[in-house]
């Protein structure tokens, strides 16, 4: 499906979701329909309908709860989600600074990290996040590992906000290669490379 496509396809299932919650008068706690149901209601494809929940979720308004379905959160003015929706699926400047945004607070982790990942304790188990997970999961999990170490809540939840929704359109992967500039880079405290692993 052409990306234009896809974001009007999105934007709608986003606007019936909220006319949806609004008809139902559904509140925090009330169950949504599954993926499947809706995508009978709604004539749209199951993708759409997980897109459009990821979002939501992602903003907090509802929530999976595995084996159970998918609840109402909180209910809250949907502007934010039709402002993301419209952007993200339909203007490329702004699919880009995401893009930047993700990669400035990785860039930063790093940095606040330097010198501080001295032990080789720290650096066993950052390489064996390394080599341990698929990529799909790498990158994930290595940054989950940094920002714990890190002790920078905010921007882990910047990190996870933004992450969340580069995912929706565009899987990043980073080589082998990436993986070993950044471990060397800690091991020798070099702000320069730590840097240059982001141009």
């Amino acid at each position: 499906m052409a990306q234009e496509q896809r974001g009007k396809v999105y934007e709608g299932v986003l606007q019936q979701l909220k006319s949806y919650i609004e008809e139902h008068r559904l509140k925090p706690g009330d169950k949504l329909p599954s993926e499947r149901e809706l995508s009978e209601q709604l004539n749209v494809g199951r993708s759409s309908i997980r897109e459009a929940f990821r979002a939501m979720e992602l903003l907090g308004l509802i929530e999976t709860r595995r084996g159970e379905g998918t609840y109402m959160r909180a209910y809250r003015p949907y502007h934010m989600v039709e402002l993301l929706s419209n952007f993200l699926l339909n203007e490329s400047r702004t699919k880009s600074e995401l893009m930047i945004a993700k990669q400035m607070i990785e860039k930063e982790v790093l940095l606040l990290l330097n010198g501080r990942l001295a032990s080789q304790e720290d650096m066993s188990a950052l390489k064996t996040i390394i080599s341990g997970h698929s990529y799909t999961q790498r990158h994930q999990k290595v940054f989950e590992y940094l920002f714990s170490l890190c002790d920078q809540p905010l921007l882990l939840s910047m990190w996870q906000f933004i992450s969340g929704f580069t995912h929706t359109f565009h899987e990043v992967s980073y080589s082998d290669d990436w993986y070993e500039e950044m471990v060397t880079a800690m091991e020798e405290e070099s702000t320069m490379n730590i840097i240059r692993l982001f141009q």
